[in-house]
C-alpha cells in the first residue's frame, strides 16, 4: 500500500515537473518572439532608404496611416536627420488641429496634395480681372519639397482694357528648419520665371526668400505666418512696376468640425493679414500694402476639400477694390 502511495506520487510529480517545463520553454518562446517582433518594428523604423526610394515612397507611398513613420525634426539635425527618410504627414497638434493650407495664408507645413485656385478681382484700375492657378506640393523627404504654381490664365490689365495670357510660373523648394507636435518652421525661396506678359504685371524674374511657421497648442485655435522678401532680379521690371518689398503674414483661425463630418469636416473659419512694404528707390511713394482676407475651407469627403476667401486691402492707394477667392482642393 505505502509502495503504491510512493509510486503515485513520484508519478505525480513528474508530471508536473513535465508540465513545468514546457509551459517554461512556451513562455520563453513567447518572449523570444515579443523580442523578434520589438526588434522588427525598430529595425523597420531605422530602415534605410536609397535617394530613389526615399522619393518614391514620399510621393506615391501611404504616409497617413502609420503615425509612427514621423519624427521630431530639429534645427540641430537640420543637416543630418530627415533627408534620407520618406515624408509622413505629422500628426494633429495638441489641441487637436490638423495641419492644412489656408488661401491667402503662409503655409508653413507639408503637404502632399493638388489644389486649382481661381481668383476674381473687382475695381482693378477701373476694370475687373481673373486669374486661374494650378499649384501642387510634391514632397521628397520628411525635410524637403517643391511646390509649383502654374498659371494657367491671367486676365489683368493696366488700363481700362484687360488681356488673357499665361503668368509668370513660380517654383518654391521649401525647408523644414523644425517640426515638433504643436509647431513647425519652414524656410522657404520661391523662383519666379518671366513666362507672363507685362500687359497683365508679368515677366518678371523674381527671387523670394520666406521664414514661415504653424503652430496649434490649445483646441481647434490655429496660428501661422512668416515674413520675407520679394527681390525682382530681370524682365519688365520698369514697365510692371515691380518693386522690391518686405512681406509678412499673420493668420488666425479656428477648427470647429471633426474630420469625417463631411461635407463639413474639418471645418476652420480664419482672417489672414498680409503686409508688403516697398523697400527700394523705383516710385516716390512707399509702397505700403495691407490686406485682410477672411475665409474657410472644409472637407467635402474622400479627401476632397472646398476653399473660400474674400481679400480686402485697407490702404491706400488700393490696387483692387476686392478679391474672391476659391479653391478645389485634393489630398493624396
Amino acid at each position: 500500500m505505502t509502495q503504491q502511495i510512493g509510486k503515485k506520487t513520484q508519478s505525480n510529480f513528474y508530471t508536473i515537473l513535465c508540465f513545468g517545463i514546457a509551459l517554461s520553454v512556451a513562455n520563453s518562446e513567447i518572449s523570444a518572439q515579443d523580442n523578434f517582433d520589438t526588434q522588427t518594428v525598430s529595425t523597420q523604423a531605422d530602415k534605410d532608404y536609397s535617394f530613389k526610394d526615399t522619393v518614391v515612397e514620399s510621393i506615391t507611398g501611404d504616409v497617413y496611416s502609420d503615425p509612427s513613420k514621423w519624427q521630431d525634426l530639429k534645427y540641430t539635425d537640420l543637416f543630418s536627420e530627415g533627408w534620407n527618410k520618406p515624408w509622413a504627414s505629422p500628426p494633429n497638434g495638441s489641441g487637436g488641429a490638423p495641419r492644412q493650407g489656408w488661401l491667402n495664408a503662409y503655409d508653413g507645413v507639408f503637404y502632399r496634395l493638388g489644389i486649382a485656385v481661381f481668383g476674381w478681382q473687382h475695381g482693378a484700375n477701373n476694370n475687373d480681372g481673373y486669374t486661374g492657378n494650378l499649384v501642387n506640393y510634391t514632397p521628397l523627404n520628411q525635410r524637403f519639397e517643391i511646390q509649383t504654381d502654374i498659371p494657367m490664365v491671367s486676365n489683368r490689365g493696366g488700363g481700362s482694357e484687360a488681356q488673357t495670357n499665361f503668368g509668370d510660373l513660380k517654383i518654391t523648394p521649401r525647408v523644414i528648419l523644425s517640426e515638433s507636435k504643436d509647431v513647425t518652421q519652414s524656410f522657404n525661396l520661391t523662383f519666379r520665371a518671366p513666362t507672363g506678359n507685362s500687359f497683365n504685371g508679368n515677366n518678371v524674374a523674381s527671387i523670394t526668400p520666406q521664414y514661415q511657421f504653424w503652430a496649434n497648442a490649445w483646441k481647434g485655435l490655429v496660428v501661422r505666418g512668416g515674413a520675407g522678401f520679394t527681390i525682382p532680379y530681370s524682365g519688365d521690371i520698369s514697365k510692371t512696376g515691380a518693386r522690391t518689398t518686405f512681406d509678412a503674414n499673420l493668420a488666425v483661425g479656428y477648427y470647429m468640425t471633426p474630420h469625417d463630418f463631411t461635407p463639413f469636416g474639418d471645418m476652420v473659419w480664419y482672417l489672414s493679414t498680409n503686409v508688403s512694404q516697398a523697400i527700394d528707390n523705383r516710385a516716390k511713394n512707399s509702397g505700403t500694402f495691407v490686406s485682410l482676407t477672411p475665409g474657410f475651407r472644409t472637407h467635402v469627403g474622400q479627401n476632397w476639400y472646398l476653399l473660400g476667401a474674400v481679400e480686402v486691402p485697407v490702404t491706400n492707394p488700393q490696387p483692387f477694390g476686392y478679391q474672391v477667392l476659391g479653391g478645389i482642393m485634393k489630398v493624396f
